[in-house]
């Protein structure tokens, strides 16, 4: 596809030169004292692959069943009781016999995302046995339906659909999966993000059965081919499509007509985007009260944000990083924070140098948690670093403008003490014999009943919190 060079040259146009540059924005440092306690216990064991820790990204419910799935980047999905004690492989999508061997070097690249129809139990319906996975894979070859804006192949990603003949079988008994989208990707780094049906939508509202998918935006650093902003590619935003549809161009998948740039706004605008201008959107949820969408987005040098999207919003990357000017690691421009009407910018935010971090930063999410079992976390919205695993909020009913001010910590209550994720990560390699953790990668789980899980790439363990 052609990038919309218009559109690009006016941006490059408006891109003023830095002011007060920094690489601290934020000089208040997030609060280390007065954290939300909560309980915990061990939900589940995932399974070691090769002698490796299952490397989780997501877990989710079985919609129509008493289930969880998680994934693992290297290609299991596995189901997981309701009690958490059976974990069971349910499909390897990485299995040479599907034809899309799963690209899983380094710790970006893999099986990204899973999502399950919201029919998937419902027998006779359009999305009866139905789900979908978003993965880096080798193979390069097939023409890809979308294309970076500038050179570069490292490795294609796929969204794929697969259909089980019986949904409630001990293992996926469907043919090869079905592609809808394939992308040829620039760089190694910022791959897909979450794919995710919208849980508060029923059936017959117009977004029930609308597939979301996070795309970052193509790799390196500092956005090089200019794709966050540039209307005319699917990189560097968040798209919502009909997967049961047909009227996209490559005719596998539908883009819906309440989309925000199908009338053709905007020209030569793309009618899968929902979104735009966003680094590399690894994870986002809903609030189940009020319908609203927030994304994790994680930064480049200095600034991770947590952010609302909106029905064609703009979140400003690459001009803006967080609340400020994008300056590449030089800093960010603090002389006129959120100084665009037009921009999304986040309801929280946290820089690099924070000390409660372990050094390198990435944003992490999220659950807007509006359950009852754990008070001290009702009406929050939680969210995380990745390599620390530290865990945070902030208020659901009044976001925050912004800043890492209104953030606290959530500890976990171990045998009485408080301890962060990378403590009970770190206590548990070293019982179990692995090389001792030094980062978490943390990810989030939900289920429908209002539970919260804590994943990670190195012990294997999915713990529920607690009251």
């Amino acid at each position: 596809m052609k990038p919309n060079r218009a559109i690009l040259a006016g941006l490059l146009l408006a891109s003023p030169a830095l002011g007060q540059s920094t690489t601290n924005p934020f000089t208040t440092p997030i609060k280390a004292d007065g954290a939300i306690q909560v309980n915990y216990r061990e939900f589940a064991r995932v399974p070691d692959l090769a002698g490796a820790a299952a490397r989780m990204m997501l877990m989710v419910d079985e919609p129509g069943a008493n289930n969880f799935f998680v994934n693992d980047m290297r290609g299991p999905l596995y189901r997981i009781s309701q009690d958490g004690r059976s974990v069971t492989e349910y499909v390897n999508i990485d299995d040479p016999a599907w034809g899309h061997d799963v690209q899983s070097q380094g710790r970006e690249r893999g099986f990204q995302s899973f999502a399950f129809h919201p029919q998937f139990n419902q027998r006779g319906a359009p999305g009866y046995g139905k789900f979908y996975t978003w993965s880096d894979v080798t193979d390069t070859v097939p023409p890809p339906d979308f294309v970076p804006s500038g050179a570069g192949n490292t490795h294609d990603m796929v969204l794929l659909e697969w259909t089980a003949r019986t949904p409630g079988a001990a293992r996926y008994d469907g043919a090869a999966p079905r592609q809808l989208i394939r992308l040829q990707h620039p760089f190694a780094n910022h791959n897909g993000g979450q794919l995710s049906f919208n849980p508060n939508a029923r059936s017959g509202d117009s977004d029930f059965g609308k597939l979301y998918i996070g795309n970052a935006d193509g790799g390196s650093g500092g956005d090089p081919m200019n794709m966050a902003q540039n209307m005319a590619s699917v990189f560097g935003k968040i798209l919502r499509i009909d997967p049961l549809g047909s009227n996209s161009k490559n005719g596998k998948y539908g883009i819906p007509s309440d989309n925000p740039f199908v009338s053709g706004a905007s020209a030569g605008a793309l009618g899968e985007i929902w979104a735009l201008g966003v680094r590399n959107p690894q994870r986002f949820g809903w609030d189940s009260r009020n319908g609203n969408l927030y994304v994790a987005d994680i930064g480049q040098n200095i600034v991770e944000e947590m952010s609302p999207v909106r029905k064609g919003g703009n979140l400003g990357w690459n001009v803006w990083e967080g609340s400020f000017r994008y300056g590449g690691r030089a800093g960010v421009d603090t002389s006129n924070p959120r100084g665009d009407p037009a921009m999304i910018f986040p309801i929280a935010e946290f820089d690099h140098t924070d000390p409660v971090l372990t050094g390198r930063a990435a944003v992490t999410g999220l659950v807007v948690y509006r359950g009852t079992a754990i008070r001290q976390l009702s009406n929050l919205v939680l969210f995380g670093d990745n390599p620390s695993g530290e865990v945070f909020a902030v208020s659901a009913d009044n976001p925050p403008a912004g800043g890492q001010d209104p953030i606290r910590r959530i500890l976990l209550n171990d045998e009485g003490q408080p301890k962060t994720l990378l403590e009970l990560v770190r206590k548990a390699t070293m019982a179990q014999g692995k090389q001792l953790a030094t980062r978490v990668d943390l990810r989030f789980g939900a289920g429908r009943n209002g539970e919260v899980f804590l994943l990670n790439k190195h012990d294997g363990v999915v713990r529920l919190l607690m009251r």
